[in-house]
C-alpha cells in the first residue's frame, strides 16, 4: 500500500530533457522523437530567467495546424513560459490540485539548486489512486 504522505519527489521523473529557446521546432521534434518524450524544457538564459516548456500539443496547434514552417519557427515563439513549478516536498494530492487548477498536464520540479525533475498529472493521478480510501482530498484541507 503506498504512503498517503507521498511527495512529488517520490513520483517525479529525474531525467529532464532541455533545449535552447533558439532551437527550431524541427530540432525539437527530432529531439523528442530520439528521446521518446512529448515535451522539452526550455533552458533558462541566465539566473534571473525562468524555465519554459514546449510540447507536441503546442507544435501541433501553433505550428503545423497553422501551416507554419518547422524550420523557420523557434521554440521560444511557441513555448509556455514560465512553466508551472512544484516543490519536491509538496504532497501529491496538492500537486494534483494545483495542476488541475491551472489546467496543466505537467510541471517542473525545482528546488534551491534548480530543476530536479518533471512530473505529469497522469503519474500523480496513478499514485493517488493507490492511496487508501480513508484519506479523502477535501476542499477544506
Amino acid at each position: 500500500m503506498p504512503d498517503i504522505n507521498m511527495k512529488v519527489e517520490d513520483v517525479m521523473q529525474t531525467s529532464i530533457h532541455m533545449v535552447s529557446g533558439l532551437a527550431t521546432v524541427r530540432e525539437a521534434i527530432v529531439e523528442m522523437k530520439q528521446i521518446g518524450v512529448s515535451a522539452l524544457i526550455i533552458e533558462r538564459r541566465d539566473e534571473s530567467d525562468e524555465y519554459g516548456i514546449v510540447s507536441v500539443e503546442q507544435i501541433a496547434t501553433k505550428v503545423i495546424a497553422q501551416d507554419r514552417s518547422v524550420d523557420r519557427v523557434s521554440v521560444y515563439e511557441i513555448m509556455d513560459k514560465p512553466i508551472l513549478t512544484l516543490n519536491p516536498h509538496m504532497a501529491v494530492k496538492y500537486a494534483i490540485r494545483l495542476l488541475a487548477r491551472f489546467d496543466s498536464r505537467r510541471a517542473l520540479v525545482v528546488d534551491e539548486n534548480g530543476a530536479r525533475g518533471l512530473v505529469t498529472l497522469r503519474e500523480l493521478i496513478h499514485v493517488h489512486a493507490e492511496t487508501p480510501a480513508s484519506e479523502p482530498v477535501g476542499k477544506d484541507e
